[in-house]
């Protein structure tokens, strides 16, 4: 199991409305900003399992060919909500909602952040 997950970012403070918009719809808020750190976490969970950070090497934040970071989703409109959120906060479609062949119950939606970063939303759930 993971305990967090960090999303590279050259301008947290343009990508943090991306991520509150895109990861509202998964039930993860905005809770803490640490420097141009972001933490985003389920409003019951004590700590952030998502960050949106600034490289700590100071080095420019690039995306990772073959990375995605998949989110759990409730439901299928969560997903769908997740994708439409992220679009019109200037995410880019990288996998319209749908149904994928993984198993019969796998509905995902994949975006890219304003940064490159490739983010998704799964509902396994039918």
């Amino acid at each position: 199991m993971l305990l967090y997950v960090t999303v590279g970012s050259n301008d947290p403070a343009r990508a943090g409305p991306f991520y509150d918009a895109a990861l509202a719809p998964l039930g993860l808020v905005r809770r803490q900003e640490s420097g141009s750190d972001i933490g985003y976490a389920h409003p019951d969970d004590s700590r952030c399992r998502v960050w949106v950070v600034a490289p700590y090497d100071g080095r420019p934040a690039t995306v990772g060919n073959g990375v995605t970071i998949a989110l759990d989703a409730a439901s299928r409109a969560a997903v769908d909500a997740f994708h439409a959120e992220g679009l019109r906060m200037g995410g880019t479609c990288e996998g319209a909602p749908g149904l994928r062949p993984f198993h019969a119950a796998f509905y995902a939606a994949f975006l890219r952040d304003p940064d490159g970063n490739k983010i998704a939303a799964v509902c396994e759930r039918a």
